[in-house]
C-alpha cells in the first residue's frame, strides 16, 4: 500500500550517522548512570569498579560523557544500572528509598549483611547481574 504523499519515511542511519547516534546514546546512558551512582552514594572508586573504567577515564567522562568509547561490556553494565534504577522506582514511591536502598545493609541470604552497592562495587559483572536479578525479583511482576 503506498504512503500518502505528505508522509515521509525516515531513512535508516548508515555509516557515520549510525556511529554518531550510537555515541550520543552511549553518552546519555553514561551521564545518567553516573548521576544514579552519585545518588546511590557511590564513591569514585566504587563507580570506577562498577563501570570498569580507569581513574583518569572516570574523571574525563564525568566532564565529557561524549568522549567515552565504551566497550560492549561497559554498555551492558550501564544497562544493568539503569534497569536496577527502574526496578527501584517501581518498588518505591519516595526518593529516599529509591536512592537509599542501594546503600543499605541487606540481610537477605544473597547479600549476607552487605549493601547492594558494596556488592556491585566488586566490579564483577556476574555480581552486578545477580544484584539486578534479586532487586528485580522484589517487584514481583509490577511492570
Amino acid at each position: 500500500m503506498p504512503l500518502p504523499q505528505n508522509v515521509q519515511m525516515k531513512k535508516p542511519l548508515m555509516g557515520k550517522e549510525q556511529l554518531s547516534d550510537d555515541k550520543r546514546r552511549s553518552a546519555i546512558g553514561l551521564k545518567t548512570a553516573l548521576a544514579i551512582l552519585d545518588k546511590w552514594g557511590a564513591n569514585p572508586e566504587q563507580a570506577q569498579a562498577v563501570l570498569q573504567v580507569s581513574k583518569a577515564s572516570y574523571y574525563k567522562f564525568r566532564k565529557d560523557p561524549g568522549a567515552a568509547q565504551l566497550s560492549n561490556d561497559q554498555l551492558e553494565r550501564l544497562s544493568y544500572l539503569l534497569n536496577i534504577h527502574a526496578a527501584l522506582r517501581t518498588l518505591f514511591e519516595n526518593p529516599e528509598n529509591v536512592y537509599g536502598f542501594m546503600g543499605l545493609d541487606n540481610h537477605n541470604a544473597y547479600f549476607k549483611g552487605k549493601s547492594p552497592l558494596e556488592l556491585i562495587a566488586s566490579g564483577h559483572f556476574g555480581t552486578l547481574y545477580e544484584v539486578y536479578k534479586h532487586i528485580d525479583a522484589l517487584r514481583g511482576g509490577q511492570w
